[in-house]
């Protein structure tokens, strides 16, 4: 079988971030941590959490090779995504970056019958905010500057991104489902 899932990023509107993704039962919530990080389109700095109302609500799912493992937690080197996902619309969260708190939403929208070995994007909204910009509140502050090329942070936050010519713009309604899925072919 396998799981389909809708993953938004909390408090990022305008546009709102999301990824629908299909993956095997099978996969474990390591695998699906790469998963969303490729989806998305992070960079995998960080270290993260999946649990299932946010924030060391039990359990908590990570790496215990990470040095915040929670000894209570399950391991996502071992856990898979059947033994803890059984019924459709069932949530949970996923926290990527402890430092700028990147909390995801994550709903299981269907059980597919169907067997699948590869992991896959069906559809999405909006870009992946840059890593390290802030959270959440950094990166609404981050759009507000590139909007206009005359704020007194352009020059800085575009040196930043490594945008070196005003016509290469970050675009945060931008998301392509190709890119995505090339990123997931390696998982």
């Amino acid at each position: 079988m396998a799981l389909q899932f809708k993953i938004q990023i909390k408090n990022v509107q305008k546009p709102p971030v999301w990824r629908q993704v299909i993956v095997p039962e099978s996969f474990t919530f390591e695998q699906f941590h790469l998963v969303i990080q490729d989806a998305f389109g992070w960079g995998n700095y960080h270290l993260y959490q999946f649990s299932p109302s946010g924030n060391c609500s039990n359990p908590v799912i990570a790496n215990p090779l990470e040095e915040k493992w929670v000894k209570e937690g399950l391991n996502a080197l071992k856990t898979k995504l059947a033994d803890v996902f059984k019924t459709e619309t069932q949530k949970f969260t996923y926290i990527y970056d402890f430092g700028d708190d990147w909390e995801h939403k994550i709903i299981l929208e269907k059980i597919i019958p169907e067997k699948t070995l590869k992991a896959i994007c069906v559809a999405g909204n909006g870009a992946c905010p840059p890593e390290d910009c802030g959270g959440p509140w950094g990166y609404e502050r981050l759009k507000e500057i590139l909007k206009d090329p005359d704020h007194l942070g352009y020059t800085e936050m575009t040196d930043w991104m490594g945008i070196e010519d005003r016509a290469d713009k970050f675009d945060p309604n931008e998301f392509n489902l190709e890119y995505a899925n090339n990123n997931l072919s390696n998982i």
